[in-house]
């Protein structure tokens, strides 16, 4: 089965490109432009890593991230962010994300940062 992806990023264009290209290369992608619209989405279908942005307007990305580590914490969560800093960082892998990774980063990188994050991926618990 493949890794259920949710990306949310309020740059739709981006969005809508990045979704895409998850599907071609095999996982099943969905996107949402909020953190709001990721919590309705996370609370009806099954999904194995959100990507998230961290700066968005309304819940931002560490809000958001605060919120699928409480209701999904079985959900891995890798930051991917146009707006990087140390401090995001930090905030976010104690927060409990999987991995934190700053705009542009290359395709390869990004699914293989996915896979590795997917349970289902990696049931011998390596990393």
């Amino acid at each position: 089965m493949a890794v259920r992806v949710l990306v949310v990023d309020d740059e739709v264009d981006f969005l809508d490109s990045f979704v895409m290209r998850l599907s071609l290369r095999g996982l099943t992608a969905h996107g949402v432009a909020d953190g709001a619209a990721a919590l309705d989405y996370l609370a009806s279908h099954p999904v194995d890593v959100v990507v998230l942005d961290i700066k968005m307007p309304g819940l931002d990305g560490l809000d958001t991230l605060r919120e699928i580590r409480h209701q999904h914490p079985a959900v891995q969560v890798i930051v991917l962010t146009g707006h990087g800093s140390q401090e995001f960082s930090k905030i976010g892998l104690e927060l409990g994300a999987f991995d934190y990774l700053i705009k542009p980063v290359k395709l390869d990188t990004i699914i293989d940062r996915i896979r590795k994050a997917c349970p289902r991926e990696n049931a011998d618990g390596a990393r």
